[in-house]
């Protein structure tokens, strides 16, 4: 079998790929919709797999693999890593997670990160309600991750948050010192969430980036009692393209509050130092950015050996990520807590893509069934996503 095609085409907003082969079987992987301009990224990597046996990942990945970067650049290569799979499992007739070493569950706990509705302000009284609205949706997340700080707008829309120019429209630019006032106000917002919680559900917090060291112990030891799940991306993180692993050591060793991140970082490699420093409590890789679902396995279970726990982020990655991050995370040792789930924007998505359970019965009781279909599991309904392909990619589906 070889690889006779990589295509790329922004449906909705995600960059989707598809590899297509000489026996007619394809593959597709994406990115989170936040990337639609990756397409040229995507189709730099064409000439360096075609006439390449699909079914040999690791070999195809060797070629690839060294020309990616951080969040966002690193999104092409994981995007043609999942497909690739796709591939060799559909040639196989066997799930992806058979490839992988197998199940060691049957259903996967998934934690909320993309289920929510527009914060009206960002006083303690809206964040808890808000909250209330999340911890009754229909899936019964056991797990809920709100964006506080310098995550989201409350550091630019709270007077005075933080000693500091104020920057807008990047992404997530802020950083330094907060005030008493700041810290005081992300203390109040996080216990009346907490409140509306309780011991029911876990609260994981999207903190930064942007927090200086000294402040994200502060906070860390000030919220200690509310026995949270995690407290992300404080120091560096989202559109990171670094780690600083020996800052975030000298949190974590100073506080019981688990301290996360990862979403941003490629590759095994840029893990190590987190992993062997124990810098962290808990790694969150994202398979469409750190290089594939193989190289979060190989991440997970290294992390294990070390005692940190896996919580992986996709809360952007689509239904095509989803189907992904089911399929490793069944495979995923036992410091497996949940991944966070990504859903379908815009809410077409799941008219198009098969293989699905239907929308509202995806995540029961916070877990999602590990379906057992070949690859990934799902495919596209091609008369349905013709209509929603851009005029530049109306050959997508074409072998």
């Amino acid at each position: 079998m070889k690889i006779t095609d990589l295509k790329c085409a922004i449906i909705g907003k995600n960059p989707v790929v598809r590899i297509t082969t000489d026996q007619g079987i394809d593959g597709i992987g994406a990115g989170e919709e936040a990337k639609s301009y990756l397409k040229p990224h995507v189709l730099f990597y064409k000439d360096m797999i075609l006439g390449e046996d699909p079914r040999d990942v690791e070999r195809v990945m060797n070629r690839v693999r060294r020309m990616g970067a951080f969040k966002p650049w690193g999104t092409a290569v994981s995007a043609i890593e999942v497909a690739l799979w796709d591939i060799a499992g559909k040639a196989a007739g066997q799930p992806i997670y058979r490839l992988l070493g197998g199940k060691v569950r049957d259903k996967v706990r998934v934690y909320n990160g993309s289920v929510r509705k527009h914060l009206d302000s960002y006083s303690p009284e809206d964040m808890a309600a808000n909250m209330k609205w999340m911890k009754d949706q229909p899936q019964k997340f056991s797990i809920i991750k709100q964006g506080i700080a310098f995550h989201g707008q409350m550091a630019t829309r709270i007077p005075d948050f933080y000693y500091g120019e104020v920057v807008t429209g990047t992404r997530h630019p802020n950083r330094g010192p907060m005030t008493e006032r700041g810290l005081k106000h992300t203390i109040a917002c996080v216990e009346a969430m907490k409140d509306v919680l309780g011991d029911e559900v876990g609260l994981a917090l999207d903190v930064g980036p942007g927090v200086i060291p000294q402040d994200a112990l502060k906070l860390a030891k000030a919220l200690e009692h509310l026995n949270l799940m995690w407290l992300e991306d404080m120091i560096t993180g989202d559109y990171t393209p670094y780690v600083l692993a020996d800052l975030y050591r000298d949190v974590t060793m100073r506080t019981s509050t688990p301290i996360h991140t990862g979403e941003q970082i490629y590759l095994r490699q840029n893990f190590v130092d987190l992993i062997e420093k124990r810098a962290v409590a808990v790694v969150g890789p994202d398979p469409m950015d750190v290089g594939g679902i193989a190289e979060l396995k190989w991440i997970a279970e290294y992390a294990d050996l070390h005692g940190i726990q896996m919580a992986p982020h996709g809360t952007g990655d689509g239904v095509i990520g989803l189907a992904a991050l089911v399929q490793v995370c069944a495979t995923l040792p036992q410091n497996y807590i949940a991944f966070e789930y990504p859903t379908g924007n815009p809410d077409w998505w799941y008219d198009i893509i098969e293989g699905l359970p239907p929308k509202d019965k995806i995540v029961k009781d916070s877990y999602i069934d590990v379906w057992d279909t070949p690859g990934l599991g799902i495919k596209f309904n091609v008369d349905a996503a013709k209509k929603y392909l851009r005029e530049e990619d109306a050959d997508f589906f074409d072998d």
